[in-house]
């Protein structure tokens, strides 16, 4: 008899859960939505960022603030974000440094999997190696050869160590069996500018970074790190075909909620943001900053980050990889 009573209990306690779910769903959006953007302001994830906010409130009749709370690679942002109520009104773009790398650096006050759910993979960029111009390399192969006959003596610079292009540069390292020193430097356009200025030999940063100094002379870059050309510059190879096999660098950039926020909440924000990132104005605007359009289910979007996890932790555990 105590087990059918408690059997009762969980299926009573199951549909009021639905129902209040359903609730939820049937009055969201009841105020303005929070977007959460763990950067600052004015770089390519404030502009993804923005423009889908201002095409959300439109689909939502909400007002939709972009709050930018940069710091610590994205962690002070995505830890007010998995603090937030779980009823949809709380946004945040996610990121490889906030959902895949830094959990896997150190101690945080939230976990990646357990404190957020997914509503939407949006944009996909590759990370790219470049080189100064006066460099004599033109390929991967002549990189990978220079730095095996002088091992120690080429350097790369990045946005900082741990962040992407940290594991960006280990992985080649790794995979090419190189000895190349990293040098983090306080930021992209940093690093960008070192490698201009020829106080570092290479760089490994994202393409919508790269790609404008590329064009203007300023750097060449020899290959980008995606499984498949960028559309954005098809002229460039991947560095797989430059002969890194297995290489994959990849900046994901997607949109995930607190965990327990309605199902069926989630569903209707991955409706809008699916639609809003398939328009051609979003998709031109972010396109020519060299951000390729994703737009699928919250499943596909966790199964990616469940794989982007796996990889990364396992470049941090090989390459060793600390934050002093």
């Amino acid at each position: 008899m105590g087990g059918v009573i408690k059997r009762l209990n969980v299926l009573a306690a199951l549909t009021a859960a639905l129902i209040a779910s359903n609730a939820t769903a049937q009055t969201f959006p009841s105020k303005p939505l929070r977007f959460i953007v763990p950067f600052p302001a004015g770089g390519g994830t404030d502009l993804l960022a923005r423009a889908l906010a201002t095409k959300l409130r439109e689909a939502l009749g909400q007002p939709v603030v972009v709050d930018n709370r940069g710091g610590a690679g994205g962690v002070v942002g995505s830890e007010l974000a998995a603090r937030a109520a779980p009823d949809g009104h709380t946004l945040l773009l996610g990121s490889p440094g906030s959902l895949s790398v830094n959990p896997q650096l150190g101690k945080l006050a939230y976990d990646p999997v357990r404190d957020f759910a997914p509503v939407v993979q949006a944009t996909l960029s590759p990370f790219t190696l470049s080189a100064h111009p006066a460099m004599p390399v033109n390929s991967v192969k002549d990189v990978i050869a220079l730095a095996k006959a002088k091992p120690g003596m080429l350097n790369y610079g990045t946005s900082g160590a741990g962040a992407m292009g940290h594991i960006a540069g280990e992985q080649f390292k790794l995979l090419a069996g190189l000895n190349i020193v990293h040098v983090p430097f306080k930021g992209s356009a940093t690093a960008t500018t070192a490698l201009i200025s020829g106080e570092v030999q290479l760089t490994f940063e994202n393409l919508p970074v790269a790609l404008p100094h590329a064009r203007n002379g300023k750097l060449k870059i020899l290959a980008v790190g995606s499984v498949e050309r960028s559309p954005t510059a098809p002229e460039l190879p991947t560095m797989r075909e430059a002969g890194v096999p297995g290489y994959e660098a990849v900046t994901c950039f997607g949109v995930v909620v607190p965990a327990g926020t309605p199902r069926p909440v989630i569903d209707r924000l991955n409706r809008e943001l699916v639609r809003i990132l398939r328009e051609t104005d979003v998709r031109d605007t972010l396109g020519s900053r060299g951000m390729e359009i994703a737009a699928g289910s919250p499943e596909a979007y966790g199964e990616y980050l469940r794989r982007e996890f796996k990889l990364f932790g396992e470049i941090i555990r090989k390459a060793n990889i600390r934050i002093e």
